[in-house]
């Protein structure tokens, strides 16, 4: 579980990240991040964006939960200060763990390969 100093929670929070960040998709997950973006002592925030193409609710609110996760184990990979937006895509509910787990270690490595790149 993602503590609440680690959740994006505003609209306009989200908005700004999903228009300035940088984006890395994969199959089932497309991100968009502004890595190191706010101050380097604040924690890195992260926010899931699961839509009705993903499936019914209780098919959104498990991949809602899963990338919830898999992300809790993850936020030491984002620099300090970034914020996150992570959208599922309709493929990622008929995945298993282990490959979300891949996705998203993939596109967090393109975001971070982004980051240095720039």
């Amino acid at each position: 579980m993602l503590s609440a100093a680690h959740r994006l929670r505003t609209s306009d929070d989200i908005r700004t990240t999903i228009r300035r960040g940088r984006r890395a998709g994969s199959r089932t997950v497309l991100a968009h991040g502004r890595l190191g973006a706010r101050s380097s002592g604040d924690p890195s925030r992260i926010a899931f964006v699961v839509g009705k193409q993903v499936g019914n609710a209780v098919t959104r609110n498990t991949v809602k939960r899963r990338l919830r996760a898999l992300m809790s184990t993850r936020l030491g990979l984002l620099p300090d200060g970034s914020d996150v937006v992570l959208r599922a895509l309709p493929p990622s509910a008929r995945r298993s763990s282990p490959e979300l787990a891949h996705d998203l270690d993939l596109v967090l490595d393109r975001l971070n390969q982004s980051r240095t790149s720039s």
